[in-house]
């Protein structure tokens, strides 16, 4: 079975002085359709960088990454381009709506850039953000939305051209506890059930709750991937620290609050 992200020994260098520095240093994984995927590490860990190489935004130094089976290092940066807009979905932390644009509108532009806004492009849109449960939000402009009905648009933007792969930089940063839980559990929900493959970068271990497997990037390399539920569940609630506190930047481990509410 083809997967739908595949990272094989990527390096990512940058000039340093008289030498280079390794934001990426040899890292190597996969992740099939239906799997969310969270992706922590403390700052200059090189997960953004990660993040942006699987997005076709910069290109590895060495190594490859294939996404849906397409090696992104082969494409011209037309193709590149092109192939980005259609096959990979991407969620900023600071949702980058257009401000002019109603939240339907928001949606609609994505399938516009595409060339597919027709009728079951539209339809899509509407039906998206229903599911989102922001039906009562379709024409509200991004300034008369909460944070988490921002995000939750920024998601629909995201999931509206039917990609393979959802990159996620940070969707919790500017939102309350409550609100967070509900974006990354959203998130999660619909990946699996559109059979995506889902890749989140988050620096709050409770939201690794709602994920498969927990990539820990340090120095530039994969520390350790953490797949058992039970693992996943204690690392999320602060009762086992298989990822150090202090190493995410962090004093200690805040215990989860009640998500109680709507």
């Amino acid at each position: 079975m083809t997967l739908a992200v595949e990272a094989q020994s990527v390096i990512k260098e940058y000039p340093s002085g008289s030498g280079t520095v390794k934001a990426v240093d040899n890292a190597s994984f996969g992740l099939q359709r239906g799997e969310f995927v969270a992706l922590v590490g403390p700052s200059g860990s090189g997960k953004t960088t990660m993040l942006a190489m699987l997005a076709a935004l910069l290109s590895p130094t060495s190594g490859s990454i294939a996404i849906d089976g397409q090696d992104l290092g082969a494409m011209s940066q037309r193709k590149r381009g092109e192939f980005r807009r259609r096959k990979i979905g991407f969620t900023f932390q600071d949702n980058n709506l257009v401000p002019y644009l109603t939240t339907l509108e928001n949606v609609e532009l994505m399938l516009r850039l595409n060339d597919d806004f027709d009728a079951p492009g539209r339809r899509r849109a509407r039906e998206l953000l229903v599911l989102l449960g922001l039906e009562e939000r379709l024409n509200a402009l991004p300034r008369e939305l909460s944070g988490g009905e921002q995000q939750r648009v920024a998601i629909a933007r995201s999931l509206i051209n039917q990609p393979a792969v959802v990159l996620a930089d940070e969707p919790t940063a500017s939102l309350d506890t409550e609100r967070a839980y509900q974006v990354v559990e959203t998130l999660a929900k619909l990946v699996h059930e559109q059979n995506r493959a889902g890749i989140m970068v988050t620096h709050d271990l409770r939201m690794v709750e709602y994920a498969d497997r927990v990539i820990h990037m340090l120095d530039g390399r994969i520390e350790r991937i953490i797949s058992p539920k039970d693992d996943l569940s204690c690392l999320a609630d602060g009762t086992c620290q298989m990822i150090p506190m202090d190493v995410l930047g962090f004093g200690e481990q805040v215990n989860a609050p009640s998500r109680g509410g709507s």
